[in-house]
């Protein structure tokens, strides 16, 4: 509020002296000289009392809003264009100083606008190309020396909290199929020691089970895991800044958690879920295949016989509770695909 009062009452002596020079251009050497020029004068200082806030104070603000939010690559990559279209604008000032006064001044700072906009633009637009040209943000994952992905084009991906715990996207990591930066924010890191100082034992142990997992991951994995950190507004849970994060990044999230994978979806941001993945690479059988499986309890109707496969893809044999700890052949009879996962129905192929 002081500095907005401040600006108002600047703009306002500001505009009375614009005004009163005004006014005396256009008074001239009329009686009423004077009193044309106060009134002239006072309406100036009343515009500037008023719009000073909104020529100075708002926009300040705005822009700060928008730097604060700004990734640090961004802001450098802004900064490097701001400056070559200063530069480009300076060159191209010289043979503009040739022309006549009013259009030189006037073309001279259309110039420099559109120069400095359009290296701004380019600048961002094209920053991982600039990056990858001149060798900035480089990386070695530690495991392989390649050389980080965030100047191979592809986007980087946000790391959940329950995907840490799970532990299976340090296996994913291990094969290759993840392309780009795996990046785990400041905030899930600190969840993740939150719930590692836990005095819930359970949760204790999960806690820890994702330090170790996140520590497996750096170690193991071949594209980079970076940790970095974030500006999000306001007190918000961890889900929420994670959204918030990917929004504002355009970057897919890796999550296990069912309430989250859905929010994100509703609000346009792509989630690769563990679980899914996990499901579609099962094994596919189809009906009148034999497959060997090892019969481990019994089933919930008359006479079955439960087991799983390496995938864990449970198989329901029917007539196959005597064979309970041992390896039979058996032959598909029915797929059936529910929410917990695939599930297969079978007999065995050879009685006794």
């Amino acid at each position: 509020m002081t500095i907005q009062l401040l600006s108002r009452l600047t703009g306002m002596v500001v505009f009375g002296v614009l005004g009163w020079r005004l006014g005396l251009v256009l008074a001239g050497d009329r009686d009423s000289a004077f009193f044309d020029v106060l009134a002239m004068a006072l309406l100036s200082s009343g515009l500037g009392l008023i719009i000073t806030p909104w020529l100075t104070v708002y926009p300040y603000r705005r822009l700060r809003d928008v730097i604060r939010k700004m990734p640090a690559e961004d802001l450098i990559f802004a900064t490097i264009g701001l400056i070559t279209g200063l530069i480009l604008a300076a060159l191209l000032s010289v043979p503009l100083s040739l022309l006549p006064s009013p259009l030189r001044e006037g073309i001279t700072l259309l110039v420099t606008f559109a120069f400095c906009y359009a290296s701004v633009a380019i600048a961002l637009m094209r920053r991982r190309e600039l990056a990858r040209l001149f060798g900035a943000f480089r990386g070695r994952a530690q495991s392989g020396g390649r050389e980080e992905s965030a100047d191979s084009g592809f986007p980087s991906i946000l790391l959940d909290t329950s995907a840490i715990i799970d532990g299976r996207v340090a296996d994913i990591s291990r094969t290759g199929f993840l392309f780009g930066n795996v990046v785990v924010p400041r905030f899930v890191l600190n969840e993740l020691q939150h719930i590692a100082d836990s005095p819930d034992p359970l949760r204790r142990n999960r806690g820890r089970r994702g330090l170790d997992m996140l520590s497996k991951l750096q170690k193991d994995s071949v594209t980079p895991v970076r940790i970095l950190d974030f500006d999000v507004d306001g007190p918000q849970e961890v889900d929420e800044q994670l959204v918030s994060v990917a929004k504002q990044m355009r970057w897919p999230v890796i999550t296990n958690d069912f309430n989250l994978n859905r929010v994100a979806q509703l609000q346009g941001i792509v989630v690769l879920n563990v679980n899914e993945l996990a499901n579609a690479v099962k094994t596919i059988m189809l009906p009148g295949e034999s497959v060997r499986v090892r019969i481990i309890q019994e089933g919930k109707e008359m006479g079955q016989g439960v087991g799983y496969l390496d995938d864990g893809t449970m198989v329901v044999v029917e007539n196959g509770r005597r064979f309970i700890n041992s390896s039979i052949e058996v032959a598909v009879v029915k797929v059936l695909q529910t929410a917990a996962g695939r599930m297969i129905f079978a007999s065995p192929s050879r009685e006794g």
